[in-house]
């Protein structure tokens, strides 16, 4: 694999500028030249097979076997196959969602140009006025209107819905959480294979639970014995059938809760951070509109050509700064999103909320534990517009990537 970090990559041979991929400036990791994207914590992939594998070997050898072979309904080998099937199908989804890209927004090799001047800048009599780029911009959507946030890292004005992951540090469209257990971030391009994964998932946890108590059932008819005796002659069974069901209800009430997530066109970002049950969610069309624009709409080709050279641009020394002011410069650290402070909400009640999707526990949190703002980027929320970016905050707080970190900003 090839890692790619921020900083400037020699040229290839003869001079030619570096790859994409080369000098990437996100924390991503990349394999085959740039053809598969991770996310830093890539490794986990690794725990995630062997928590899906493991299992269904075991099934395969101690029960589907037994099946095949003290049983002549011809049970066994159909069954066996199907996991097999089954598991393979599970894994080529987890590599979908892992392996590409999930609607990284390449950032910019300088700043936007300047719109105009900062109204109560102190300058001297013969000094330019410093400039400052607005720190948001209005977009209407379905009738309402959103506020779009300057990043400074991609030195971009991000897209309605899109957020910039501390983790990979790479502004994604339609964000909706970073996945340790996937090791990517789950966003506009990946988002529909990410739950086809978590749901089939959980039908292979049904599967393997369900034939394991028919083979445990089938011992007891064919011996005449107490369930608890045939159980005691399979272990592996109810080694398997205590693992399935601890399982079933972790990628089972993660898909139910994403299932909630798509039939109100909602992302696990917005849905901590905006609480849309309260306010209005501009991006909803109604149930059967959602869903179809998550499984039945084209997905956008990649904004990133990995493989391809750097533009000579991006090679050059970026242009002066002289007189140009981030929209976060002077900024107080106290000051978040929108001018207003951070917002106590019910913390025990939604710190349990989080908890139950394992690894997003701590997603909106603070370096002091408290949640951030949760006020959406609506104007008819009449906020006062101001205060420190969340990239002011990365700049502080490196990302880590220790899972249950918090991702978007």
């Amino acid at each position: 694999m090839n890692g790619a970090n921020a900083g400037a990559v020699p040229g290839g041979a003869g001079g030619e500028a570096p790859l994409v991929y080369q000098a990437w400036k996100g924390n991503n990791v990349f394999f085959l030249q740039g053809r598969f994207i991770f996310g830093p914590d890539a490794r986990s992939l690794f725990v995630t097979m062997f928590l899906i594998i493991a299992p269904v070997s075991i099934f395969c050898v101690f029960v589907a076997k037994g099946l095949m072979n003290d049983f002549s309904y011809g049970l066994g080998l159909p069954v066996m196959v199907a996991a097999v099937v089954f598991t393979a199908y599970d894994m080529s989804l987890l590599l979908l969602t892992s392996a590409r890209d999930p609607g990284i927004i390449p950032r910019n090799a300088h700043p936007p140009e300047p719109e105009g001047f900062e109204g109560n800048a102190e300058v001297g009599a013969n000094q330019t006025p410093p400039l400052r780029l607005p720190r948001v911009k209005d977009v209407v959507v379905n009738g309402i209107t959103v506020k779009t946030k300057y990043c400074d890292t991609c030195m971009l004005y991000r897209p309605p819905r899109c957020s910039h992951c501390s983790i990979c540090n790479n502004c994604v469209e339609r964000f909706d959480h970073h996945c340790p257990w996937v090791g990517q971030c789950i966003g506009l391009r990946n988002y529909r294979f990410f739950y086809m994964f978590v749901f089939s998932t959980t039908l292979l946890c049904l599967y393997v639970f369900g034939f394991c108590w028919v083979y445990i059932i089938k011992i007891r008819n064919a011996e005449q014995i107490t369930i608890w005796k045939a159980m005691a002659k399979t272990p592996a069974s109810i080694a398997l059938v205590v693992y399935t069901f601890i399982a079933v209800w972790f990628v089972g009430g993660l898909s139910v809760f994403h299932l909630y997530l798509m039939s109100t066109n909602q992302t696990t970002y917005e849905n901590f951070r905006y609480r849309y049950d309260q306010r209005a969610n501009p991006y909803n069309r109604g149930v059967v509109e959602n869903i179809k624009e998550i499984f039945f709409t084209p997905i956008p080709v990649s904004r990133n050509n990995f493989g391809a050279r750097v533009p000579q641009e991006q090679g050059l020394r970026p242009r002066s700064t002289n007189g140009f002011m981030s929209p976060n410069m002077g900024r107080a650290v106290g000051d978040i999103e929108m001018g207003r402070k951070p917002v106590a909400w019910d913390e025990p009640r939604m710190a349990a909320e989080i908890g139950d999707l394992g690894g997003l526990g701590n997603l909106l949190e603070d370096k002091d534990g408290r949640f951030r703002n949760a006020s959406p980027d609506l104007s008819r929320d009449a906020l006062a517009v101001g205060g420190l970016d969340e990239q002011g905050s990365s700049a502080m707080n490196p990302p880590r990537t220790s899972w249950g970190v918090e991702a978007g900003r």
